[in-house]
């Protein structure tokens, strides 16, 4: 016959037996989850958006300086990106030119509000931005959010892609590179892209939202030799097809065919 002392030595014994297999349990699932079931999604997903990778990820100037990285990209056509960024009340920007450059500059002194303020030209697939718009922030053009878009001659499931680099405009200075009369850029991408494709978001526009881990490499400069970080991943809205078109139709130069 047992004894009281015997069975109260062996219950720590049963529960810590019980912990080791709840925490071995738990370990196991972790590696399983972590080590083959994560890296199988990752891959299947880098499979069905294959194409996507294969895009160019950063900007050139005319001179050939690296420019503003690529961070997110619309699927829809050219109408659907405009009634898009309309609907989330982005303005078009102005082509520049010398005449825009000296008038951005004498606005910024007298702090006058420009809501078509130019956009220097980055250049992707050889060719300069589409389509560009932005956002003034207060009272002067010294501030503003603002994105250029390019359109890529493949299609991915069907739908055009216009991969887009947003930036905040800080401030008003000569480019570090040039000498130019240009906007200089804040460092945090990521915001941006947020920003926007969640502005798409509450204006209804968009059918769904995925990303692409590792498109972008994590730092850098742009064309003005402003620095600039991202987590590196590539934000993807699919807008509404099918939806009128706004009367008046911003584009910095026209669309090429592919």
């Amino acid at each position: 016959m047992k004894n009281r002392n015997d069975s109260e030595t062996k219950t720590p014994q049963a529960s810590r037996r019980r912990l080791f297999r709840w925490l071995a349990a738990l370990v196991l699932l972790y590696l399983l989850a972590a080590y083959v079931v994560m890296p199988l999604i990752w891959k299947r997903d880098v499979r069905r958006h294959a194409k996507l990778f294969d895009a160019p990820r950063i900007t050139h100037t005319p001179a050939g300086i690296p420019g503003d990285p690529i961070n997110l990209a619309l699927l829809g056509t050219k109408e659907e990106v405009i009634r898009a960024m309309t609907a989330a009340k982005w303005d078009p920007a102005d082509p520049l030119t010398f005449e825009s450059s000296v008038r951005i500059a004498v606005d910024s002194v007298f702090r006058r509000p420009d809501t078509n303020a130019p956009v220097s030209t980055l250049e992707l697939f050889g060719r300069k931005q589409d389509l560009a718009f932005e956002q003034p922030v207060g009272n002067s053009p010294r501030q503003r959010h603002h994105v250029r878009f390019w359109r890529w001659d493949q299609l991915h499931d069907g739908r055009e892609v216009w991969f887009g680099a947003v930036t905040f405009d800080e401030r008003v200075g000569l480019s570090h590179t040039t000498g130019q009369v240009t906007h200089h850029i804040g460092p945090d991408l990521d915001a941006e892209r947020d920003r926007l494709i969640a502005g798409l978001q509450q204006a209804g526009v968009t059918e769904k939202i995925f990303w692409l881990d590792g498109f972008q490499q994590l730092e850098g400069k742009n064309g003005g030799g402003d620095p600039w970080h991202t987590d590196g991943r590539l934000e993807v809205a699919v807008l509404k097809a099918g939806s009128p078109v706004p009367q008046a139709v911003p584009s910095s130069t026209p669309t090429k065919s592919p």
